[in-house]
């Protein structure tokens, strides 16, 4: 429910009948109003529609891909979240599902209570809007790059710099705490909204991406390992 007592409304994108089943029972259980469509196109089509609060989002569809659906979906401008479903043993697909502009990832099989953890905490943060900018800096500047914390936009001097929304939110809650070690816990807790209990790793797969997208090497030398712990955020290395 949101603060006006209506119930969050949830797309399911997913051709498995008895996934789907499963899914509905589960998060209807919960008091979310679902929807559910076997199909990519239907299923962006439905995103599109602007009715939903989250979306289940399953990799391989019939129609067209979830990759695929969610990329048109972000590039339309979009910014549902997209809670996507991958085969357990794909790397790749995880990968390439935040690099489109997934908010996070579950692989198949998973537990329904873990389920229900992400989703909650993922609708809790759209409610409450992009981590980061309470009242702190309007801009955090590192290197060569300028995070711009009202437009929610990374340049690299004065280029514009291509970031998911998800992205943008870990890169705006690290470099609020320049210097110190984050570890992967608070990371979630803050960009993510999961709590302790929560195991992903969905941090280090947007760090990694992040570095990528500031440029490698510069890019860990902005966001630095700190073996065993988390990260630490360096604004001049």
């Amino acid at each position: 429910m949101d603060r006006y007592g209506v119930a969050k409304r949830i797309l399911i994108v997913e051709d498995e009948k008895g996934l789907v089943l499963a899914l509905e029972d589960c998060l209807k259980s919960e008091g979310y109003d679902t929807s559910s469509v076997g199909n990519g196109i239907a299923g962006q089509i439905e995103a599109q529609s602007g009715i939903y609060d989250l979306v289940v989002l399953d990799v391989m569809l019939p129609g067209r891909d979830g990759f695929q659906v969610c990329r048109n979906l972000r590039e339309a401008g979009c910014r549902t979240p997209v809670l996507m479903l991958t085969a357990r043993s794909s790397t790749i697909d995880t990968v390439m599902g935040l690099r489109l502009g997934a908010d996070d990832y579950l692989s198949k099989p998973f537990d329904t209570q873990v389920l229900l953890a992400r989703v909650h905490a993922l609708l809790r943060r759209s409610e409450a809007g992009l981590a980061g900018g309470n009242g702190g800096a309007r801009s955090h500047r590192f290197g060569r790059f300028e995070l711009d914390m009202e437009t929610m936009e990374l340049r690299r001097e004065g280029e514009l710099i291509a970031l998911t929304a998800q992205e943008l939110r870990l890169l705006s809650f690290l470099a609020e705490h320049p210097n110190r070690v984050l570890k992967r816990d608070e990371i979630l807790d803050q960009a993510w909204g999961y709590d302790s209990e929560t195991t992903t790793r969905t941090v280090d797969v947007h760090v990694s991406l992040l570095r990528q997208k500031l440029g490698g090497e510069e890019g860990a030398r902005h966001l630095v390992t700190v073996r065993g712990l988390g990260y630490r955020f360096v604004p001049d290395p």
